[in-house]
């Protein structure tokens, strides 16, 4: 059995020895190649040159169309899906966990984040704009519609799994990747975005992530948690202290990503 995990990176940073795991470099279009070692997101069929608003999709896309491994995932160069995360990159699922959890599970993924007093919803359009949600639900709505009742229910919940992170069979993989951007380009088609800043213009990666689990409720599909591995330190007094900020002062300035 082929397993191929990808970690996404936007720059050369240390990586696991495990040759399961082999670093794509996203964004290579715009950057003018890869770092020696690391897969570049432009060969083949590819999106690049979008990273800009898609983040690590660039990632999945190129997995999607050009990785025909039986199992596909997807981690980041900074958050991983481990066993044991306090021992870093040596704590990162083996490809023997990996098979292993697969013979019971349909997909793995990061434990959820929760937001306690804010629903999905609220929290993305208290840090984000609001018109790229709204539009993806009408989206769903009209070329995904029996995935409607998933969507809304997940975004009246709490909490959910986010990254844009996973492990799956390969023609799973292939499905949800198919999905996913049928949605999202959609999305990108009747939205103009030439005014968003830096941040803002991720919009495609932050919207993802709500989908990921509207798709396996849907399925039915029977998923695993496993713990996140951050290869840096969570800042997390101010990531309490910037939610709560944008929930009750939601004109101050925004800052979600740290």
């Amino acid at each position: 059995m082929k397993v191929q995990i990808y970690v996404a990176a936007h720059k050369p940073y240390q990586m696991p020895q495990d040759p399961t795991y082999r670093p794509i470099f996203v964004g290579a279009a715009i950057h003018g190649g890869a770092p020696q070692n690391y897969q570049p997101d432009n060969v083949g069929d590819n999106i690049s040159a979008s990273n800009p608003n898609f983040n690590e999709l660039t990632a999945m896309y190129r997995i999607w169309k050009n990785c025909h491994a039986d199992v596909k995932g997807l981690n980041q160069y900074r958050r991983y899906l481990s066993e044991a995360p306090k021992r870093k990159l040596a704590g990162i699922l083996s490809m023997t966990e990996i098979e292993s959890l697969l013979q019971q599970y349909d997909v793995i993924v990061p434990k959820k984040r929760h937001y306690y007093i804010e629903s999905n919803y609220s929290h993305y359009v208290h840090a984000h704009h609001r018109e790229p949600l709204d539009m993806m639900r009408t989206v769903i709505s009209e070329r995904h519609a029996a995935y409607l009742d998933d969507f809304d229910q997940l975004m009246h919940q709490t909490s959910a799994h986010m990254f844009n992170m996973m492990i799956m069979a390969g023609p799973k993989f292939d499905d949800y990747a198919k999905w996913v951007f049928d949605i999202l380009f959609a999305v990108r088609d009747r939205i103009d975005i030439a005014d968003y800043d830096v941040q803002e213009a991720r919009v495609f990666g932050y919207l993802s992530e709500f989908l990921l689990d509207v798709w396996i409720n849907h399925n039915q599909l029977k998923y695993v948690e496993v713990p996140v591995m951050y290869m840096e330190k969570q800042q997390l007094p101010a990531k309490a202290y910037n939610l709560l900020k944008r929930k009750f002062f939601p004109q101050a300035a925004k800052r979600t990503h740290f």
